[in-house]
């Protein structure tokens, strides 16, 4: 049962992923494939090196990031993007086996590291608000509310509101 909760509570992912990624213009299916099997690859890594009960999945923030402010925002196409996450990716496995990582990760206040988690739990509504067009672009003030009658509005607000109450 614990299987089929875990699974749930991140199936999301395989669809939401791909669905932020194919804006810089990636592939759909090929992005479905590759969160899929980093998933499988990293949960079963992490069970059998590790020794820990946790699934993996890509990160919803980083992928947020990844698309609306290196590739969109900066301009930068996406093949060198995924470069420079390789790149960092080898730089951090660095700084994790020469134990700077968790230097560095202890001198930040944990007040700081709350506030970044919560930031990046609003970044991501928000980009859901706006791909359910619950939120849309307004010239003067930046973001609106958007036609609530819209069918994806509606189903958004629901499951909103269906979420709420089972909390």
């Amino acid at each position: 049962m614990a299987g089929i909760t875990t699974f749930m509570t991140m199936a999301y992912i395989i669809f939401v992923n791909p669905s932020i990624c194919q804006e810089t213009g990636m592939p759909f299916a090929a992005v479905m494939y590759a969160t899929i099997a980093s998933s499988v690859l990293a949960t079963v890594l992490m069970a059998f090196l590790a020794n820990y009960p946790f699934a993996l999945a890509p990160g919803m923030g980083l992928n947020a990031y990844f698309t609306y402010s290196v590739v969109l925002g900066m301009g930068m196409s996406w093949q060198t993007a995924l470069g420079a996450v390789f790149l960092s990716g080898i730089v951090f496995i660095v700084l994790s086996v020469s134990r700077v990582r968790e230097g560095i990760v202890n001198a930040v206040p944990s007040t700081l590291k709350n506030a970044i988690g919560a930031g990046i739990g609003l970044f991501i509504a928000f980009i859901g608000f706006k791909g359910s067009g619950i939120m849309v672009t307004d010239p003067a003030t930046f973001v609106a509310i958007g036609d609530l009658t819209n069918p994806n509005a509606v189903v958004t607000i629901i499951g909103l509101v269906i979420t709420s109450i089972l909390l």
